[in-house]
């Protein structure tokens, strides 16, 4: 408990932690300006999901902030987060001195996980109370007062917050995959800069793989192909199929390489 402790104290207080989530926290603030004094969005069906709907409804702006940094922004601050958890020890040679503590390796892997998906939860928190007040007062809301999903109907203010804490939950279950393999990589290497762009290699590749026809036979198993599934939370009725694939496309991906990291920590040799 006390890892776990100092590992969020650690978070909470760190420069970088709140530079990071402002510069992911920007772009979205930055295109909603953008939106507001030019009154111009995208084509139904073109950018980012929701986008072309704001002008009429700002309150989903925050599902429009998640669909901007979802892709890109927020995959590449876990990476760099999770990456740095145990080789940015190894490089300081702190890991040893932390080791010889009675915290043990698996209770300073956990630490390091949840402070890892502490960031991510902080940082989603933030972009949706942002995208959500910015949203509101520049863009205004729907004059029906209902907010209107993709297929055209209306959903309640109770049915809108519900299926946008799901939405959340599903990219921060999708980030939870970005870390595991990210931390893996942190225990195999004593880089925290080579077991980030190791990561961000995976993503990348996993993003070009999907746009060509002769990869169609793996598609479905890329660690970024159901990250924008949340999209048809806000169909009606809800398409739960690329949904539930995604949850269990991250969930075997979390559950393979943390246990590949937590097996290669357990018999690592610390000698720094």
């Amino acid at each position: 408990m006390r890892a776990l402790t100092v590992e969020l104290h650690q978070l909470v207080r760190s420069r970088r932690t709140w530079v990071t989530i402002l510069l992911i926290d920007l772009l979205p603030t930055i295109v909603a300006v953008l939106l507001a004094v030019t009154d111009i969005g995208p084509r139904p069906g073109t950018g980012p999901a929701f986008l072309s709907a704001v002008l009429t409804d700002g309150t989903l702006f925050p599902l429009a902030a998640l669909a901007i940094v979802l892709p890109l922004f927020l995959p590449i601050a876990v990476a760099v987060q999770a990456g740095d958890a145990i080789a940015g020890e190894a490089q300081q040679g702190t890991l040893r001195y932390l080791l010889v503590r009675p915290v043990g390796r698996t209770r300073l892997l956990v630490a390091k996980l949840v402070s890892v998906m502490a960031f991510v939860l902080l940082t989603l928190a933030v972009v949706a109370v942002t995208a959500y007040v910015v949203g509101v007062l520049l863009l205004g809301t729907s004059d029906a007062g209902q907010t209107t999903t993709v297929s055209g109907t209306s959903l309640t203010q109770g049915q809108m917050i519900g299926r946008t804490f799901l939405a959340l939950a599903f990219a921060l279950l999708c980030m939870l995959g970005v870390a595991s393999i990210a931390l893996f990589l942190s225990t195999v290497v004593d880089s925290p800069l080579g077991a980030a762009l190791g990561t961000m290699a995976v993503l990348v590749a996993s993003t070009l793989l999907l746009t060509l026809d002769a990869a169609d036979v793996v598609s479905d198993y890329l660690p970024t192909r159901y990250w924008l599934a949340f999209i048809d939370l806000f169909r009606d009725p809800i398409h739960w199929r690329d949904v539930i694939r995604g949850t269990l496309l991250q969930a075997g991906y979390v559950v393979v390489f943390l246990g590949a990291g937590w097996a290669n920590f357990m018999t690592r040799d610390v000698t720094q």
